[in-house]
């Protein structure tokens, strides 16, 4: 590989000057015929397909760990369209791309944020991590940006946004810069620092991978989008660096990310856990197939799967990337078999198939290029291309450090829960919506930290509403805090499930997180 990695920081550093600029100064066109756009996009589209459906069996049961070489992965002909009739859930990266399509195709491509936040927070899905917690803000009057805030959601750098930021790249050919105008505006519905920029990097990716035979140069170029201050630009800048170094040995590069960048602060479930769906850490992976994977998509989706956690999402990711640098036409006709039985099956919670997001993603593609410089001619489309520039600089959890599990403690009738801790800040887990429960009954309740109130949180019973996490604080002065959950209204048939709290400790002080002790809106 010709592409020293001083090289990369260098060029990452001098982009911070801003998206606008970047555009009117480095401006170059590229010509592509509309059936090459159009089988592009198609197999972006049908390369997420297949790699989510190939990696589904294996999500998140190797945490920790990567899948040995002598377990095999199957994949047969039936795959697909069996998955999508009876394992509809599985598409969620699916469908959540489709929620925010189907607000483009019906609104228009300035629909501002609120609908594409309402779209995805009232639909009928049911969603988890920082998809759930900006749901649950939206339906509670947080709205974007700040339903994804680090101080409103504890998984504002799980990997959610980065799963489902495929379609700003792919209405984005050549484009990075305006995938990630899309991202900002859409990512932070759910996401922010980490977990938006995972998003940004996806969506550079899939933007720069229309015009770039070699995988390598879109990793590269696509970083450009992150800023180099971040620990997410650090961590995939390792990971090319790790695979210059062990260019042969993929597995050498996964225990290096595995020693350097799988400490979790936000995810209440990855802390004190090898369980992480944190998004720089799932990107290496997804990175570490498209390096090691040398654009041959069998090797592509094989390594990405094995590097394991979020074992589905990553190739669908990896592979719909190389789906789109290659073509639907030269995906290898070993991974679609059974895709043209499946291609009409509408995605459960939608009302679109993959043939009807091939034609809506080539014409939202095709206005997207004529409103950003380019031109149509008959079948002859000119781009203006752009080259990568940095977002801003967010950070996610600023000096906090989780420092303790703490068992919490209930009275008679669980309508009270306790504890006590040392440190900043904590989080409750627990549980109030049993699985596919739609009751419209609402907890009502009372946070008391130190003896005063200090929120007055709802917990619905529905699972589609639900709160991801009871409560938590990550802005109290340090010391010794106690922590009270009181229930208002406790029923005998909603019981809550109280499981465990963490405490955490910041090097910030108040001012610093613009916290003071209660959520910012």
């Amino acid at each position: 590989m010709n592409h020293p990695f001083s090289r990369i920081h260098k060029a990452g550093a001098a982009l911070v000057f801003g998206l606008a600029l970047s555009q009117s100064l480095f401006a170059q066109t590229f010509m592509i015929d509309k059936s090459t756009l159009a089988d592009k996009i198609k197999g972006g589209w049908a390369g997420q397909t297949i790699g989510v459906t190939f990696g589904g069996p294996y999500e998140f049961r190797f945490e920790g760990s990567f899948i040995n070489d002598y377990q095999p992965l199957p994949w047969g002909d039936g795959y697909l369209r069996k998955n999508m009739l009876e394992n509809p859930g599985l598409y969620d990266d699916l469908y959540m791309d489709l929620t925010f399509v189907d607000v483009f195709e019906k609104k228009g491509l300035d629909a501002p944020v609120a609908d594409f936040g309402n779209a995805y927070a009232h639909a009928g899905y049911m969603l988890w991590h920082a998809n759930q917690a900006g749901r649950y803000n939206i339906l509670h009057g947080i709205q974007p940006p700040m339903s994804g805030h680090w101080q409103n959601n504890p998984h504002a750098d799980c990997i959610d946004y980065q799963i489902e930021s495929d379609f700003a790249g792919l209405m984005s050919p050549g484009m990075p810069n305006t995938a990630s105008l899309i991202s900002d505006k859409i990512g932070h519905i759910m996401n922010y620092g980490d977990g938006w920029y995972g998003g940004v990097y996806v969506g550079a990716m899939y933007a720069l991978a229309f015009m770039n035979k070699d995988v390598n140069k879109v990793v590269i170029e696509a970083l450009k989008t992150i800023p180099p201050e971040s620990q997410f630009y650090q961590c995939i800048s390792d990971v090319i660096k790790w695979h210059d170094q062990f260019p042969q040995d993929w597995k050498q590069t996964w225990f290096e990310v595995q020693k350097k960048w799988t400490d979790d602060i936000g995810c209440p479930e990855g802390i004190f856990s090898p369980y992480n769906i944190d998004a720089r850490v799932n990107a290496a992976y997804v990175v570490i197939g498209l390096l090691y994977g040398q654009g041959d998509y069998t090797k592509t989706l094989e390594i990405t799967t094995r590097c394991g956690q979020d074992a589905d999402c990553n190739p669908s990711t990896a592979g719909g990337i190389l789906g789109t640098i290659l073509g639907y036409d030269k995906i290898p006709a070993y991974w679609k078999q059974g895709l043209k039985e499946a291609e009409d099956i509408d995605f459960k919670y939608t009302t679109m198939s993959l043939n009807d997001v091939y034609t809506i993603g080539l014409a939202h593609a095709i206005k997207n290029v004529e409103r950003n410089g380019g031109r149509v001619n008959g079948n002859a489309i000119q781009i203006k291309l752009q080259t990568p520039a940095s977002v801003k600089f967010e950070k996610s959890f600023p000096g906090l450090t989780p420092t303790a599990r703490i068992p919490v403690h209930t009275n008679e009738n669980q309508s009270e829960v306790e504890f006590d801790f040392e440190g900043t800040g904590f989080v409750l887990r627990g549980s109030t919506a049993p699985w596919e429960s739609t009751s419209d009954y609402v907890l009502k309740t009372e946070l008391w930290v130190d003896g005063k109130v200090i929120e007055k949180p709802d917990l619905p019973m529905s699972y589609t509403t639900r709160r991801y996490e009871l409560c938590w604080n990550y802005g109290l002065n340090p010391g010794k805090h106690n922590v009270k959950l009181k229930l208002l209204n406790p029923s005998k048939d909603y019981p809550v499930k109280y499981l465990e709290a963490f405490s955490y400790n910041s090097k910030q002080s108040l001012s610093d997180t613009n916290n003071k002790g209660s959520r910012i809106r």
